[in-house]
């Protein structure tokens, strides 16, 4: 393997290729991509920056934040607040995900989406209206621990930190979360399944793992 320093644009329009691509093999459904990353690689700014130039390749784009797929504050805290295995294993709502977003847009589905289930920082439903997925739809996710969850994606963008960035970039309040993160690379192994692995130690400067 090796790394290829790329501009955002280079990555953005490299991605959108992939979806391009990916839209032939799934022409019944929507083109279901997730932008995996630790909340310092800022994946929700990748995932917008990807809107645009799909729009302006004629695909209709839905952003979807994982973060409003979160399972109920009284079970994700079950185990307590900076419980680090319960943020890996509990605090994604896979099912309604799945249930309410994913498959309804993917082949053979109903075609109407959920865009939103719970505000993450009130933990009340959002009460947002189903919506009629167009033809052509692309559906960009982002979020973080994403991969590895039996999510129905066609897609997968991981931002990839090396241990020594995420120690450093992770506030010290937040610092229990770092056995989350180290869990998920040692069993996940998320670069092993990304369709696209970026490293983002630099956020001004991304590179492709290529090979």
């Amino acid at each position: 393997m090796r790394v290829q320093p790329v501009t955002e644009d280079v990555l953005v329009d490299r991605i959108v290729g992939l979806v391009l691509a990916a839209s032939v093999a799934v022409a019944a459904g929507a083109v279901r991509l997730v932008v995996d990353g630790h909340p310092a690689a800022h994946p929700e700014r990748l995932a917008d920056a990807l809107v645009e130039p799909l729009r302006s390749a004629g695909r209709p784009v839905a952003r979807i934040r994982v973060r409003d797929f979160l399972r109920p504050r009284s079970l994700r805290l079950e185990q307590g607040a900076h419980d680090p295995d319960a943020l890996l294993d509990d605090w994604i709502d896979a099912a309604a995900l799945n249930r309410e977003v994913l498959e309804p847009v993917g082949p053979g589905g109903s075609g109407r989406y959920l865009p939103s289930l719970r505000d993450p920082d009130t933990d009340r439903p959002t009460r947002a209206a189903y919506v009629d997925a167009p033809p052509g739809l692309v559906l960009v996710l982002d979020g973080a621990l994403t991969l590895g969850r039996w999510l129905d994606l066609d897609l997968a963008v991981h931002l990839a930190l090396r241990p020594a960035t995420l120690r450093r970039l992770t506030p010290p309040e937040d610092s229990w979360t770092l056995p989350a993160y180290e869990r998920y690379a040692a069993e996940t192994v998320p670069e092993t399944l990304a369709d696209l692995v970026v490293r983002a130690d630099d956020p001004r400067h991304p590179a492709l793992v290529v090979g």
